[in-house]
């Protein structure tokens, strides 16, 4: 779009060759708070796109002090710079996570129930930003994606993401791991669909302050992705069910508001976006899994993980 653009980013989960040259690329984490406020000051920075997180809902639970300063006081760090610096518009891709139990499909008028740390860190940033726009008038635009999945994804973390998941399995001559028996639903969303819509966002002012639910209105079992993947991938489908673990059996959204709103529609089918990562994948080949070392809850954590 011809905007000059600065990425944050501390490699944790992503790669620097991913990043587009033609944006200043600085290596540091939104927890170095003197990092921040040294970029805010010596830039004019107008708007800020908060997509950094440890978005592992299901390992949440066992690394509560870690979810919390990566993905809630690594935020609040970015909105006091925002507000300090009278940043136009703070865009945040927050989660479905923050709906928890809500009755599917879940709709931004419900009043948000978390069942998970992350979800419950994501709620609070939300409500942090609201408050910051009321006493400061920092605008922001929220959106909740849900599952997204695509090309440059780092395929090789073990406990989010289970379609990159499922890729780098193959690609290491694993089953597909299941946790239970694989009915839970899910939508899973295109990276190409939602992506420009985020992009976008900042230039529509009539959406400032607001909350959109934003990825694909087609939801599907686990044991239906697994064979997607194996499909796309050109291997015979194996699976490994394991037990069961605590999550939503079914977690999907409504997207009426952003249809309305914006015109929004996913173009991609699950199966055609799954074919394009599933080359792309095939071309890198399989990553190398690591462990999460400083798990600080280990009653109930699910024995996979420990592996």
């Amino acid at each position: 779009m011809g905007k000059n653009v600065i990425v944050l980013d501390d490699l944790s989960g992503g790669f620097k060759e991913n990043v587009n040259p033609k944006a200043t690329f600085i290596k540091g984490s939104i927890l170095d708070d003197k990092l921040i406020n040294s970029i805010f000051e010596s830039r004019q920075i107008r708007f800020v796109f908060h997509l950094a997180a440890y978005a592992a809902e299901g390992l949440s639970h066992f690394i509560k002090k870690f979810n919390c300063e990566n993905n809630l006081i690594g935020s609040i760090n970015l909105i006091n710079a925002a507000v300090n610096h009278n940043v136009e518009c703070f865009v945040f891709t927050s989660s479905l996570a923050v709906y928890g139990n809500n009755k599917c499909p879940m709709s931004e008028d419900m009043i948000p129930l978390p069942v998970d740390s992350y979800g419950i860190a994501k709620l609070a940033v939300e409500q942090e930003l609201k408050i910051s726009q009321d006493l400061f008038g920092l605008n922001y635009i929220i959106f909740r994606p849900h599952n997204v999945y695509g090309e440059k994804q780092n395929i090789g973390d073990r406990y989010r993401n289970v379609i990159g998941i499922f890729m780098n399995q193959i690609m290491n001559g694993e089953p597909l791991t299941i946790f239970g028996d694989g009915e839970q639903t899910r939508a899973f969303s295109y990276i190409k669909d939602v992506a420009p819509v985020i992009a976008n966002s900042i230039f529509i002012k009539g959406i400032y302050n607001q909350i959109f639910n934003v990825g694909s209105d087609n939801h599907n079992t686990i044991n239906e992705v697994a064979k997607e993947v194996s499909e796309a991938m050109g291997v015979g489908h194996r699976v490994k069910h394991l037990g069961e673990r605590e999550e939503e059996k079914h977690a999907y959204c409504s997207h009426k508001k952003i249809n309305e709103v914006l015109k929004f529609k996913a173009k991609y089918t699950l199966s055609e976006g799954i074919k394009i990562m599933a080359e792309w994948a095939k071309k890198q080949g399989p990553r190398k899994s690591k462990k999460f070392k400083n798990i600080e809850i280990r009653k109930n954590l699910p024995s996979v993980w420990l592996e």
